[in-house]
Parts: structure tokens; C-alpha cells; sequence
């Protein structure tokens, strides 16, 4: 196309300066050319990586149902009109602030079980489903991003409203905060899905209550935690003074084992003993010297008798 629109060029130019009314004819030609060269270009499309092309039919306003693919596409541009859309991995982040990637004041404001106010901080991750881009288009007829600030923002609203609003704000801000961010998330997907918006990822980055509740929820964790503390060392001692309990039982039930086996080692003795075996047991220990006495007197000692053989 290139060369022979350049051929035209040099035989219009040509024409127009052997003719007589040479600069006429050659803001003609010239004019000719630039159409040309518009009505080349614009009867191709070229489609983004990462994108779609919806064909919208000008005369009657309908949309395509296929969508273009990436790359160079011819089109009738009277009668056909071509908008790109992204289907790439997007991230809709909705913050008070703007410094996170927020347009504005994107904050979403909700209730909890009790009626008290929560602003919350949220992002969410989405590609766009190819197939359905043609029906996302023709049902809203505007951009991707209006439509996230628009639809999606409301659709996340709601979710999060119908979690919150039935939960107590202290269990939302503590323990079942990720469960509550699951169940939104589960709702969003199902509500978004029919739409082509697939749901990657789902986060609640930051909650806000007024300074009076969660200066009384701090105060209920502190009170928490204190009886907790004593709840441990109640339970604590109470195990140590059963401990103790058991180990006093032991040493007096061993002490009774000791004692009753002294009596009966003492009663087995006392029968045991008789006169011929004192009399043998002090025998067995004399040294045979007499003992050494003052007095008259001699002692004697009696010798048990022993038979002869």
C-alpha cells in the first residue's frame, strides 16, 4: 500500500505542476493523498496485549459478542467502532487517603451488629473474563476504572455491610476479622462474576471506629487478660497443692509401711529372745578376765551348762 500510495504522489504532483492551474491542483492532490492515507489507517485496529477489542456496530448499536484479541484488525471505521479494554490482573484500592493509589475519599462506611460506625480501608485484585467483556460493556457503556468506582465500589459496600452489620464491633476488630473478610469476599465474587469480573484477592486493610469504642474495647482486652493471668495462677497453685498433697500422702504412708515393720521386726524379737540366749549372747563377748571390783564379795557368773558327749 505504501508504494503505490507514494506512486499516486509523484503522478498527482506530476499533473499538478504541467497543468495550468498548477497550485490548485496541487492542494488537491495533496488533500486526496491525506485522505487516502487516513481512510488506509483507520480501516485497521490494532489491540493492545492484554486487552480487547468490542466491535460496536454504529448503525444499529449493537455489540459483537466475540471480542478482538491482541493484535491488527481490519474494520469498516464508518460503520464500525472499536474499544479497547484491559483484561489484565487490576487492583481497585479504596482508601480515605490518596496515598495508596485511591482516587479520593474512597473510604467505605458501614455498621456493626450494635449500631456503631466502622470506616474501612479495602483492595481488591480482578482480571476481566475475555468472553464476557462485550456483555460488561453493553450493560454499563462506559470505561473499566468508572465502573469500578462506580458498580464494583457499591457491590463491595454491600458485602461488607451485610458481614459487619452482623457481627459485634469488638469480634469484627479482633478474632473474626478474616472470617469476615472470606465471607465478603465470597459475596463480592458471586454478585461480580455474572458481569465477568473475576475476583483474585480481597483484602480489609484497616478499620476505624470512634476513639470511645476502641478505647473501651482496650480497656475490656486489658480486663480480659488480667483474669486470665489470675485464672492461670489460680490454676497453677491449685495443681501445686495437689501436688504437695500427694507427696504428704506418699511420705505418710511410707512412714506407716517403716513404722509397722518395726513393730513387727520388734514383736519377732522380743519372741526370740530367752534367758540361755542372753545368757550365750554375753559369753560370746566375754574376754575371760575377771571383772576388776572393790569389796568382799566375788562376783560369779553363771556358764550355761553344756552337756557332755
Amino acid at each position: 500500500m505504501g508504494s503505490s500510495i507514494g506512486d499516486r504522489i509523484s503522478q498527482m504532483g506530476a499533473k499538478a505542476t504541467g497543468g495550468g492551474g498548477g497550485a490548485m491542483k496541487a492542494v488537491l492532490a495533496i488533500g486526496v493523498v491525506i485522505g487516502l492515507i487516513v481512510l488506509a489507517t483507520s480501516s485497521a485496529t490494532y489491540i493492545s496485549p492484554g486487552h480487547v477489542g468490542i466491535v460496536i456496530h454504529r448503525a444499529g448499536g449493537g455489540v459483537d459478542k466475540t471480542p478482538l484479541g491482541p493484535g491488527i484488525h481490519a474494520r469498516n471505521p464508518l460503520l464500525t467502532q472499536i474499544v479497547e479494554y484491559p483484561t489484565f490482573m487490576q487492583t481497585l484500592v479504596l482508601t480515605r487517603g490518596t496515598a495508596e493509589g485511591s482516587v479520593g475519599n474512597d473510604e467505605i462506611n458501614v455498621n456493626s451488629q450494635e449500631g456503631q460506625p466502622l470506616s474501612v480501608d479495602v483492595s481488591m485484585s480482578f482480571e476481566l473474563d475475555a468472553s464476557r467483556v462485550p456483555q460488561l460493556y453493553q450493560t454499563f457503556r462506559t470505561d473499566i476504572a468508572t465502573i469500578q468506582h462506580g458498580y464494583v465500589k457499591q457491590t463491595i459496600r454491600q458485602a461488607l455491610q451485610e458481614v459487619i452489620g452482623g457481627e459485634q464491633i469488638a469480634d469484627i476488630i479482633g478474632p473474626k476479622k478474616a472470617e469476615a473478610v472470606g465471607r465478603a469476599q465470597g459475596l463480592i465474587s458471586q454478585r461480580l462474576v455474572p458481569y465477568g469480573i473475576v475476583v483474585k484477592q480481597f483484602t480489609l486493610n484497616e478499620l476505624r471506629a470512634p476513639e470511645t469504642v476502641m478505647s473501651a474495647i482496650n480497656t475490656k482486652n486489658v480486663m480480659q487478660q488480667q483474669a486470665l493471668t489470675a485464672q492461670n495462677e489460680l490454676q497453677k497453685n491449685t495443681f501445686q497443692a495437689q501436688g504437695d498433697s500427694i507427696k504428704a500422702a506418699g511420705r505418710a504412708k511410707a512412714i506407716l509401711a517403716e513404722a509397722q515393720a518395726q513393730a513387727l521386726a520388734n514383736e519377732l524379737l522380743a519372741k526370740s529372745i530367752s534367758g540361755s540366749l542372753v545368757q550365750y549372747e554375753m559369753a560370746k563377748k566375754w574376754n575371760g578376765v575377771m571383772p576388776q571390783v572393790s569389796g568382799a564379795a566375788m562376783p560369779m557368773i553363771q556358764m550355761p551348762s553344756m552337756a557332755k558327749p
